[in-house]
């Protein structure tokens, strides 16, 4: 295919609907808004979720449980993500925030065991799985919550 032999698929370039030009245009007068009410009103429209009056939906449906606010969301970081550093490296929060491991700390870094350790490291983290603790200490390594 050449420059010159494209072509636009069809119905890619429909021209917008021009209200309000007169009634040749399909939508004339009242512009397609029908006769009075509150959706012909510049303006009038509902709110999200607005029934008209009657209960609406989210307010009929039965609550349930409560949200924490004080609740800690750690950043997950596998066993096998950490060998990618040389062996003897002191793996910090900081140093896997610069290096990509992980996007973004939120409340802190969980180890977990997935995977295996083929090198000794020390590893400082929030928390550690009993597994990740384990495996990372039978590497030789030494494990140390921040």
């Amino acid at each position: 295919m050449k420059l010159h032999e494209l072509k636009s698929s069809k119905g890619s370039r429909k021209k917008r609907n021009r209200v309000g030009r007169g009634m040749s245009s399909g939508n004339g007068k009242t512009s397609g808004r029908g006769h009075k009410g509150q959706k012909a009103r510049s303006g009038g429209n509902t709110r999200p979720g607005f029934e008209g009056g009657q209960m609406p939906l989210f307010q009929r449906l039965p609550k349930r449980g409560f949200t924490n606010v004080h609740r800690k969301e750690f950043a997950i970081v596998n066993l096998d993500a950490l060998n990618r550093f040389e062996e003897g490296t002191e793996i910090t929060p900081e140093l896997l925030l610069e290096e990509g491991v992980v996007s973004k700390p939120k409340s802190g870094i969980k180890v977990l065991g997935k995977g295996n350790v083929e090198k000794k490291f020390t590893v400082k983290a929030h928390k550690f799985s009993a597994s990740a603790k384990e495996a990372i200490e039978a590497a030789g390594g030494q494990t140390e919550v921040v």
